[in-house]
């Protein structure tokens, strides 16, 4: 059952609490689509921690199968489903300003804005010397979509900006949130496994 949808537009950004159980599907409606996301736990304790979420999967990319861990090592949102196999999470987003007005209406500020994911981006290692990072163009396309399943109570933000390597216009995304009749987890690494169980365990 679809209990909310929201389109934000290019350059713009958008903030919601999400509970427990609900999935959280964004569609680029646009080639070139950025989705910049920040996730807070309703508790306001967990944060999504990105080093902790890479090292314990051994992936340097947000893809499908993957949960996404806080610095408590609990489970924020479980990745189901996307077309795309990749999600850049290491440039972070700039500017930043977006997400920092929508973190300011739910009490946070600049201390609070943290390193988020780049949905529908992708960035890999140049060939240089530097061995730098480089956006990849033509990655995602209109219709390109991820499915996050919320593993407890969160708040989540989400800035339509450019990703911050890319010299592609903003482009709006759609938001879709919905309970599930049934959403299995999908195969996951042990450490994923024990962060939901931990989860499981502690918030219920």
């Amino acid at each position: 059952m679809i209990a909310h949808a929201h389109e934000i537009p290019g350059d713009a950004a958008w903030s919601a609490p999400v509970r427990a159980g609900r999935t959280i599907t964004l569609t680029a409606l646009a080639d070139g689509a950025n989705a910049s996301m920040l996730i807070i736990g309703a508790d306001r304790l967990d944060r999504l921690n990105i080093p902790d979420t890479l090292k314990s999967q051994m992936s340097a990319r947000i893809k499908p199968g993957m949960v996404l861990m806080s610095d408590r090592g609990l489970a924020l949102a479980t990745v189901t489903a996307s077309s795309l196999d990749w999600h850049d999470c290491l440039t972070g987003a700039f500017p930043s300003r977006l997400l920092l007005l929508e973190l300011i209406k739910h009490g946070f500020g600049e201390t609070d804005l943290h390193a988020c994911i780049n949905f529908f981006s992708k960035v890999a290692v140049a060939d240089d010397p530097r061995a730098s990072l480089a956006f990849i163009p033509d990655h995602a396309h209109a219709g390109d979509t991820v499915t996050l399943r919320a593993d407890q109570d969160l708040l989540i933000f989400i800035s339509t900006a450019p990703h911050p390597l890319s010299d592609e216009p903003a482009a709006s995304v759609a938001v879709q949130l919905e309970t599930p009749a049934n959403v299995k987890d999908p195969d996951l690494r042990d450490e994923a496994v024990r962060a939901l169980r931990l989860t499981r365990e502690l918030i219920g």
